[in-house]
């Protein structure tokens, strides 16, 4: 379509050179200066200047798009004549031009030259100006004038007299033009035709940013009138500076009275801890600097300071490399590993979420500790350690307030300013061992710490201010949790690490335990080879443990005396440690594997017992000998385990006739039941079947199979109720050579926590009552095979004879 003309005046429909605008809008009837760079604008300005100087100017509907194709660009846009024009030495072209008149986008046409020209119908109209028209005209001349006199001659290219003089329609564009407003909504105002709706709108737009300015001329005033006093208070500071320097003093008060204040504002702390730091500080001012009270003020400020307020490691939230982290240092534990990945999983999801407490719960070097410090390095946090092992004082856990001579903060506060972020592994170790007396109870302390809904704002009484513990990631370890109180495990997850089996301290020596002991002993280089039979026999002659702390230890002994023959200049340069040599170097084995061949006993028992350091054998013996039906305990049994055993009796005593025994045994002898290791307390129920079966050997003069084991409650109705610590227990089996296990049928479901390759050496009998013990312990004749009751000539098989003295 050809431009067509009349008069000099376009028409309404014309074809010319597009120009589109990043964030400007140029409207009719102002001059208005753009630079041009683009390729595509720049053919299109040179179009326009070979023919009349005519473009068509638009505005992108988004400014960061460098080719815009035509729904980039806005429909309605300018007109405009090429004033003036200059090519800058970077290649772009500075161009004024002249708003003609308001047009709408027909139709786009691609021209050939690589530029985009558009067929574009003319929208602006002539209206007659009414006296409301008029009215509003002269409301927005008045609020432009006021918005001049506010900006204090910013908009210094426009003159109220030529607004005075203009008409509406030319008034509202140069209004547009010059008003700090965004480009939309100066393209609003571009696409509105009507006068009336046009000045309406730019009424609004002027009243707005009126009242802008006059809130930034209030905060301007506000903030000069704090400047001129800081001026002031500077100015007086600096010339009590000048006085005291003439005088010959030195202001070391000033100077530190300044540098804490600096240092405040630096700690980026909350508003509460802000104020308390800024009144302390005004308290300091005015002290002597010698004062007790000064120096208590000063060390208040320096924790206050101190604090990590915002500092935070940045978290690793990649699981593929925590998983590597944690099988790099742990072998074994795949429970506890899976249950630690699922915890950095969602963390993963929620970036803020308040995870529980892990509580490892373990006998002694089954790796508890370790693991958090396999956490923090799987995570990038720091790690800081508190041992509560004999903690008694409520203040070690909240601080001490300070009004107490020497107060001091909290275990808890002091530990995260030494890892100076706010988001630790925070590993509470022996949480089991905590105490209390009159000072208090630190486990009650311990509760707001551990309490994902409180320790958000926990108080130390010698901050006095909240700080968020939120973020921190607890882990408490402990041996028991029956020691632990109940409202403090409740807040708890507890992960139970029984032991290592053979084959897992094989493992864990072979990676862990040589590699870091020939690292601490500088063995590297030398020729030291530990062989598996060599291990195993370490294993099963010097250690009896369900960790690996005292193998290490014998690791560690083996090293040193291979380090004494390196210095001693020897001519062996390698060593092999096998089972024959081992006695040269940790001597005479301590401990002896079970035999499982032993011959079986009458009277004597293996139960299995649970103990702080995992799981033990315990064996129990039962005697008879003439007597009045006396019942005699010894082994330094607990109130509980003596119980157990007058149950046993009880029991025995209701089921003699079917068991064979002379039912008035018991007014006829006495008997003797004790524990060996007698110097060492024990307690729990779930020796009741052991003695239940000792009782019933001795009194049946039936043998006890020796490579049998059990554990489990009885009832004087000789029902068997359930018991803990299966897996120690059956571990503790294990390594001492037994083949068979006895145990309560309800625990039947703990057996799924034992590794395979244990289960496959040693078979499992579940139990409901006493009678199914006796047939499967028991080495005696077809009787209890038959079914009860016995027949009447075995039910008195104990002679006088072998009553008459003990049975070993």
């Amino acid at each position: 379509m050809t431009e067509n003309s009349h008069g000099g005046i376009p028409l309404n429909l014309q074809t010319l050179p597009l120009v589109p605008l990043r964030d400007m809008v140029i409207f009719p009837s102002v001059y208005s200066p753009f630079v041009i760079g683009r390729e595509s604008s720049i053919k299109a300005f040179e179009v326009a200047i070979s023919k009349d100087g005519k473009i068509f100017v638009s505005a992108q509907e988004d400014a960061g798009v460098d080719h815009p194709r035509p729904e980039d660009i806005s429909i309605v846009g300018t007109v405009a004549k090429i004033i003036r024009h200059v090519k800058l030495e970077s290649g772009n072209i500075k161009v004024i031009v002249e708003g003609l008149q308001r047009a709408r986008i027909i139709e786009f046409e691609a021209a050939s030259e690589g530029y985009i020209q558009v067929v574009v119908k003319a929208i602006d109209r002539t209206e007659e100006i009414t006296p409301e028209v008029k009215e509003l005209a002269d409301k927005v001349s008045s609020l432009f004038e006021k918005y001049l006199k506010l900006t204090q001659g910013v908009l210094q290219d426009v003159s109220p007299a030529e607004l005075k003089y203009s008409n509406p329609q030319r008034m509202s564009d140069i209004i547009a033009t010059y008003i700090p407003v965004s480009s939309q909504e100066k393209q609003n105002l571009l696409e509105t035709v009507l006068v009336k709706d046009r000045l309406q709108y730019l009424f609004n737009l002027l009243r707005n940013e009126l009242e802008k300015l006059r809130v930034d001329q209030k905060i301007q005033s506000r903030v000069q009138k704090q400047m001129e006093k800081a001026q002031k208070e500077y100015y007086l500071s600096e010339k009590m500076k000048a006085i005291q320097q003439e005088l010959g003093r030195k202001d070391d008060k000033y100077n530190e009275i300044e540098n804490i204040r600096n240092r405040i504002e630096k700690a980026r702390m909350p508003a509460e801890a802000l104020e308390k730091a800024m009144q302390e500080l005004n308290r300091l001012e005015v002290m002597p600097p010698i004062s007790a009270e000064a120096t208590v003020s000063r060390n208040y400020l320096e924790w206050l300071i101190a604090m990590p307020w915002h500092k935070k490691s940045k978290e690793s939230r990649d699981m593929v490399r925590a998983e590597k982290v944690l099988n790099e240092d742990h072998y074994g534990l795949e429970k506890v590993k899976e249950r630690i990945l699922e915890f950095l999983a969602v963390r993963k999801l929620v970036k803020k979420a308040r995870g529980s407490i892990l509580c490892f719960v373990g006998p002694p070097g089954v790796g508890k500790t370790s693991l958090a410090r396999s956490i923090a390095r799987a995570t990038g946090r720091k790690f800081v350690r508190l041992s509560l092992g004999g903690v008694r004082d409520e203040a070690e856990i909240r601080g001490h307030r300070r009004t107490y001579i020497g107060a001091f903060p909290g275990q808890i506060v002091q530990m995260v300013r030494k890892a100076g972020t706010k988001n630790p592994v925070f590993l509470l170790d022996e949480v089991d061992k905590m105490s209390m007396d009159f000072r208090g109870d630190p486990s009650a302390a311990l509760m707001e710490v551990l309490d994902p809904e409180q320790n958000c704002a926990f108080l130390d009484h010698y901050l006095d201010t909240p700080f968020d513990l939120s973020e921190v990631m607890f882990i408490c370890t402990s041996n028991i949790v029956h020691t632990i109180p109940a409202a403090l495990l409740d807040r708890m997850e507890v992960l139970r690490i029984a032991g290592y089996t053979l084959n897992e301290k094989i493992n864990i020596t072979q990676k862990y335990l040589i590699v870091k002991q020939l690292e601490v002993h500088g063995l590297q280089k030398i020729g030291i080879h530990f062989t598996e039979e060599g291990i195993r026999d370490i294993i099963e002659r010097y250690t009896k443990e369900a960790g690996v702390r005292n193998l290490e230890r014998e690791i560690a002994s083996i090293c040193r005396k291979v380090a004494r023959k390196v210095i001693s200049g020897g001519d062996d340069k390698h060593f092999e440690i096998t089972p024959e040599n081992l006695t040269d170097f940790l001597g005479i084995p301590r401990y002896h594997p079970r035999e499982s061949h032993k011959e079986s006993e009458v009277g004597t028992a293996i139960g299995l017992a649970w103990t702080e350091v995992g799981g033990e054998i315990m064996t129990t013996e039962a005697s008879v000998m003439k007597g009045k039906g006396a019942l005699i305990l010894t082994g330094k049994l607990g109130d509980v385990m003596q119980e157990s055993a007058q149950a046993a009796l009880s029991y025995i005593r209701s089921r003699a006739e079917d068991l064979g025994i002379d039912k008035n045994f018991y007014r006829k002898y006495d008997i003797h039941i004790h524990v060996p290791e007698g110097a060492i307390p024990k307690d729990g129920p779930s020796a009741g079947i052991t003695m239940a079966s000792a009782l019933a050997s001795i009194l049946m003069n039936s043998p006890l199979r020796s490579d049998v084991a059990m554990t489990g409650e009885i009832t004087l109705r000789g029902k068997i109720l359930p018991i803990g610590g299966v897996k120690e227990k059956i571990l503790a089996a294990y390594r001492s050579g037994i083949k068979m296990i006895i145990l309560p049928r309800d625990n039947e479901k703990d057996l799924a926590e034992i590794p395979e390759d244990i289960k496959k050496f040693l078979e499992f009998k579940l139990v409901k009552n006493m009678d199914e013990v006796l047939r499967i312990a028991l080495e005696m004749p077809s009787a209890l095979e038959a079914g009860f009751p016995l027949e009447e000539e075995k039910k008195n098989r104990i002679s006088e004879d072998s009553l008459s003295q003990p049975l070993q």
